[in-house]
């Protein structure tokens, strides 16, 4: 079969792999679409240790049962899924936390991922969706499932319903994009999102309604926001949302483009700022996710580009040098 290759950093590369095999309690999906994720673009730039070269990334995906060792998984069924493979035992699997499960392992990771023509995965993984619902939205369930957690996650920590909070996200890639287009969708009316490429902040303003600046030239002003969304999580981000939070306010951290950096302590503690960060979705995040696509809750997803599995690279290589529009590209092996 084909499949793009992680062969060294700011490179992938389209190889012949075996056909992979399913075990007991295993399928093997024929994948229709899969998604560039922010992640992947990290381990493209050789910045993630977990992800080595000679690894098939890929993690947002969609596929159709080719092969099954788990009843009640028929060939042909359609499905998508969730990337961490869960031991279902540990003290979070059992809170229903899954996504902090002490054991987890991942798609694209730690096993071959999407980015190929077939992949094998546990069938408990797998996560029921229509079988009519588009390879394009199916394969949007993991990012949009991850804006879906946060929010939720976020809506526990305000002191007033979250329509009436002047919201800010800062990125406006696929997660800042979902953030805004599900925040809109919950009735959030102030909506600013801060986005350095021009090409994305038209995006953004078009599909999701709402103000799109370039926080370089129109300055975030101090302490106006009720409620702010980190979805790049890099060191200059970080100074952003505590500068542009209110007191009493709530930052949620989403991204983790930096892994450190100082913040100020003295505004956290002294304006009781509440500081969240999230973790990808539980099973049950992702089954509401995929709900809330067949409804049309984050749109239509025209801002959705799709390009064919041997482009990867190229496709990258647009990403990384912001000259795609599209906050997501979908590949279709």
């Amino acid at each position: 079969m084909r499949a793009l290759v992680y062969t060294q950093p700011h490179e992938v590369q389209l190889q012949q792999r075996a056909m992979p095999s399913a075990t007991i309690g295993e399928v093997v999906l024929q994948i229709e679409a899969v998604g560039i994720c922010g992640s992947d673009l990290h381990a493209w730039h050789g910045h993630d240790p977990r992800r080595k070269p000679g690894l098939v990334l890929g993690h947002e995906f969609v596929g159709r049962i080719v092969e099954s060792q788990a009843p009640g998984f028929e060939l042909g069924m359609r499905f998508t899924g969730n990337p961490l493979i869960t031991c279902g035992t540990c003290e979070y699997c059992v809170q229903g936390r899954n996504n902090l499960c002490a054991n987890r392992t991942m798609v694209g990771m730690t096993r071959p991922g999407a980015y190929a023509e077939y992949m094998s995965i546990p069938a408990a993984s797998l996560v029921a969706m229509p079988q009519d619902l588009s390879s394009r939205s199916a394969a949007l369930t993991e990012p949009a499932a991850t804006a879906w957690h946060a929010v939720n996650l976020t809506l526990r920590t305000l002191a007033r319903p979250l329509h009436e909070c002047r919201v800010l996200v800062i990125g406006g890639g696929a997660i800042g994009m979902l953030l805004a287009l599900l925040l809109r969708h919950l009735g959030v009316a102030r909506l600013t999102l801060a986005e350095l490429n021009p090409l994305r902040r038209e995006a953004v303003a078009a599909h999701a309604g709402c103000v799109a600046l370039d926080p370089r030239t129109e300055p975030l002003s101090e302490s106006s926001f009720d409620v702010v969304f980190d979805a790049v999580g890099a060191k200059a981000t970080r100074v952003q949302a505590l500068a542009a939070i209110k007191p009493g306010g709530t930052i949620m951290h989403v991204g983790l483009q930096d892994w450190a950096s100082e913040i100020d302590m003295r505004k956290l503690t002294l304006a009781e700022i509440t500081l969240l960060g999230t973790y990808t979705y539980t099973t049950a995040d992702l089954r509401a996710t995929v709900d809330a696509l067949a409804r049309g809750v984050f749109g239509d997803l025209s801002w959705v580009e799709e390009r064919p599995l041997d482009e990867g690279q190229q496709a990258f290589l647009d990403l990384d040098q912001g000259r795609c529009a599209a906050a997501k590209v979908i590949l279709r092996p």
